[in-house]
């Protein structure tokens, strides 16, 4: 979750600064050179509190998720499981004694021994969807416990997703999320200077550009409720009360998959979140989500 905030301007040497700067002098390195700046307050508490906490439920969440996921590492369309003609399968083949992992989408098969379908437990080549170090818990199978962190920390999403959405509405901060005609006009040139590493700096640092904002739109609006509503899909006591939702996603199964699928375009949002951050500023960027304060760099006179 993120936000960006009209702040007070801050003029003062920053803390963040000086404490890096200690870190490095402590390891033998020279203080950082650094151009012209002033801080700006970019990310308020309730944003900050409410990202780090949806950070640690939707790693908890995938972890348990692919715990969940061993106990038949298979996925399928429509209402019922054609256990012969998986869409998406990690298996194991070979003999008993001798075994890999494959995993299999539609027709194509792909050797993925020692991450997908056979991994080490304990050091000891064991038939699982998942490595040991993806799941929570790390024993596979082990639906039960996978079922328990998942369904706790659902509801602590839930939680923490009402109190994102009330907050960016009531403060109207949400309008900041939305892309306009002109960020949608300009995308190609967004995503083009985006490919190239060209990041927004000066000014133009403090607010999203138009493909940030359709990202941001994206994974709030679109992927965030669609994982919710095909989670509750999944579950014959939410059919027997929302029963269109079965309908409306073509299957339990079909519902399962796309589950799936959304699940992992967060893992890719966060791998595409990581490397903008560490290609862009990371230390400013780090900064900003922990202390609200963003470093803006001075136009040159």
């Amino acid at each position: 979750m993120t936000d960006v905030t009209q702040g007070n301007v801050e003029t003062e040497p920053s803390r963040w600064d000086a404490l890096v700067d200690s870190v490095r002098e402590r390891l033998g390195r020279e203080p950082r050179k650094r151009k012209p700046h002033y801080l700006f307050y970019r990310h308020p508490v309730p944003v900050r509190v409410l990202h780090w906490l949806n950070a640690v439920i939707l790693l908890v969440m995938l972890m348990s998720g692919l715990q969940i996921f061993n106990a038949h590492p298979s996925l399928y369309w429509g209402n019922a499981a054609d256990f012969e003609h998986p869409f998406i399968a990690l298996r194991a083949e070979g003999t008993q004694e001798n075994f890999w992992g494959v995993t299999s989408i539609g027709s194509w098969k792909f050797n993925t021994d020692g991450w997908l379908g056979a991994s080490k437990t304990g050091g000891v080549q064991t038939v699982r969807g998942f490595p040991e170090w993806a799941t929570l818990p790390a024993e596979s199978p082990s639906l039960a416990l996978g079922r328990l962190w998942h369904l706790a920390f659902a509801w602590l999403l839930f939680a923490n997703g009402l109190a994102y959405f009330g907050y960016i509405f009531f403060t109207r901060r949400v309008k900041e999320l939305v892309p306009t005609k002109d960020d949608l006009k300009h995308l190609p040139h967004e995503i083009v200077t985006h490919a190239k590493l060209q990041f927004p700096k000066g000014e133009a640092a403090k607010h999203y550009n138009g493909l940030q904002r359709l990202t941001y739109f994206i994974v709030l609006f679109v992927l965030g409720p669609l994982i919710v509503l095909t989670g509750l899909t999944m579950s014959p006591t939410m059919d027997s009360v929302l029963p269109f939702l079965v309908w409306v996603f073509g299957g339990r199964q079909s519902a399962r998959t796309i589950h799936f699928i959304v699940a992992f375009s967060f893992v890719g949002f966060f791998i595409i979140h990581m490397l903008a951050l560490f290609l862009s500023a990371p230390i400013n960027g780090l900064r900003s989500m922990i202390t609200g304060w963003f470093a803006i760099e001075r136009d040159a006179p």
